[in-house]
């Protein structure tokens, strides 16, 4: 009976921890995707600058008056996501028990930077399949010009062979080294 009990909070517990993470995930990274369109200065979309806008304006806007955007950049979309990060881990930790201040910051930081790395490996992805199944596609020239500067050094580099460009698939490999070692980070700080 203890057994199931502790399986029943468990699970409930699993659940509840996936609900915050996605919905904190979608926030973030949308306010994510802001900082980074407004850092290489594109412009989104219509349709996906309003669905931006509409989900982070909440936030954004107010973080704008505490912090300025400095060199061009919309810090406060950045801490707008850091802030979201920050209040899931606390929450999921929380619920597990294990909520300290340098667990949450660095199981904060690290998910942040989980985030922005899936965000880029889904970008390379979907630039990927554009490029071989409609380059035409009306979202193609924006994903393109958001990867565009993750591509390039690596273009400089690596040759095409025939008319196939490998640059993405060494990028998602450099891109999933980085995440090993940025996951590894809380097993070397945290006790």
């Amino acid at each position: 009976m203890q057994q199931a009990f502790f399986w029943g909070k468990f699970l409930l517990n699993s659940i509840l921890a996936l609900i915050i993470d996605t919905a904190a995930g979608i926030l973030g990274g949308a306010m994510l995707l802001r900082f980074w369109t407004q850092a290489i200065r594109v412009r989104a979309p219509n349709s996906l600058a309003h669905f931006m806008s509409r989900l982070t304006d909440w936030l954004v806007l107010p973080l704008r008056r505490v912090i300025p955007g400095v060199g061009g950049h919309d810090w406060a979309s950045l801490a707008g996501a850091f802030l979201i990060v920050l209040v899931a881990v606390g929450i999921v930790l929380g619920i597990a028990g294990a909520l300290t201040v340098p667990n949450l910051l660095v199981l904060a930081l690290v998910r942040l930077l989980n985030w922005a790395l899936y965000g880029f490996m889904a970008l390379i992805i979907i630039s990927a399949v554009f490029s071989w199944v409609n380059p035409q596609a009306p979202l193609a020239p924006f994903i393109q010009t958001l990867t565009d500067p993750l591509m390039r050094p690596l273009r400089r580099v690596i040759p095409l062979i025939g008319s196939v460009d490998l640059s993405p698939l060494v990028a998602l490999l450099l891109l999933q080294i980085l995440l090993r070692i940025i996951n590894a980070i809380p097993l070397q700080l945290l006790p």
